[in-house]
C-alpha cells in the first residue's frame, strides 16, 4: 500500500492520545528519524457532511468493518477563490482509502449546497457525485485543529501528525467564516496519528513502547457527536414529545 498521488491515499492509520509531557518526549525521540514538513504548524478546517439523521457518524461509531464519510477541507481560512479539497474517505478492515478533488471554495459550496456540478470531470468526482446522490448529505459540523506533520527521513511515506486545539461549531458552516469553535479536549492533550503504507517501522514501534504510548480509538467527529450533538438531539426529541 502506498500514497499514489496527491489526491489518492491508501494507508494504515493509528491514533494515540498524548499528554504534553509525552508529546515533548516523542518529538525528541523521533528527531533522528523524521523531519517536520514545510508547512510547520498550520490550521486545518473541515466541514463534515452527513444525512439529516446523522446516519454516517452513527454507523461509524458502531465500528463496522466498512465505513465512509464526506468532508470539505481547507488549509487556513480560505477566500472564495482559494483552493479547498472535497474528500471521500473510506475505511475497510483497518485500511484507509482517501480520494479527493481540488476546487475553489466558491465551486465547492455551489456544488455541495446548490447542486451545481463543477465543470472539470474526473473519476473521483463521479464517486463523490454518487455518494451525494445516495446519501443526500448536508453540512453538519465545522471542525478545525492546529497540526504539525512529520515525515520519515528515509521513507517519506511514514508520516506522523499531531493535532492540538481541536474545536468545532454547529452553526455558520462555511470554511471561510473563521476557525473559531468550542474546544473538544483539554489544553494539554494532543491527538497523534501515525500513517504508514504498510507495517510500522521497527524504530517507531520501539519509541512508542519505550514511552508507553498506546493506540486508541478516537474519532474527532464521533466524539463531538457523542459529547454535544447527540445530547442536544435528545433534548429536542423530548421537547417535541411534551
Amino acid at each position: 500500500m502506498a500514497k499514489k498521488s496527491n489526491n489518492v491515499f491508501e494507508r494504515v492509520e493509528k491514533k494515540y492520545m498524548l499528554t504534553r509531557e509525552k508529546y515533548n518526549l516523542l518529538l525528541e525521540a523521533i528527531e533522528p528519524y523524521m523531519c517536520a514538513d514545510s508547512y510547520g504548524k498550520h490550521t486545518i478546517g473541515n466541514i463534515y457532511y452527513d444525512t439529516d439523521t446523522y446516519e454516517l457518524i452513527r454507523h461509524s461509531i458502531e465500528k463496522p468493518k466498512y465505513k465512509e464519510k464526506l468532508r470539505l477541507r481547507s488549509y487556513g481560512i480560505p477566500m472564495e477563490d482559494s483552493k479547498v479539497y472535497l474528500e471521500i474517505k473510506k475505511k475497510y478492515d483497518g485500511v484507509v482509502y482517501k480520494r479527493r478533488i481540488s476546487l475553489t471554495l466558491a465551486e465547492a459550496e455551489a456544488y455541495l449546497n446548490e447542486g451545481m456540478k463543477p465543470q472539470k470531470d474526473s473519476q473521483i468526482l463521479r464517486e463523490i457525485d454518487y455518494f451525494i446522490s445516495f446519501y443526500k448529505p448536508e453540512a453538519k459540523l465545522y471542525l478545525a485543529y492546529d497540526r504539525i506533520a512529520y515525515f520519515g527521513r528515509e521513507d517519506p511515506e511514514v508520516r506522523i501528525t499531531l493535532d492540538h486545539n481541536i474545536r468545532s461549531r454547529e452553526e455558520v458552516l462555511s470554511l471561510g467564516a473563521g476557525d473559531q469553535g468550542t474546544p473538544l479536549l483539554e489544553d494539554d492533550q494532543y491527538l497523534m496519528e501515525i500513517k504508514v503504507p504498510g507495517a510500522m517501522p521497527i524504530w517507531l514501534s520501539g519509541i512508542l513502547a519505550d514511552l508507553e504510548i498506546y493506540p486508541t480509538s478516537f474519532s474527532k467527529y464521533g466524539n463531538i457527536y457523542k459529547k454535544s450533538i447527540l445530547p442536544n438531539r435528545r433534548k429536542e426529541l423530548c421537547l417535541q414529545v411534551y
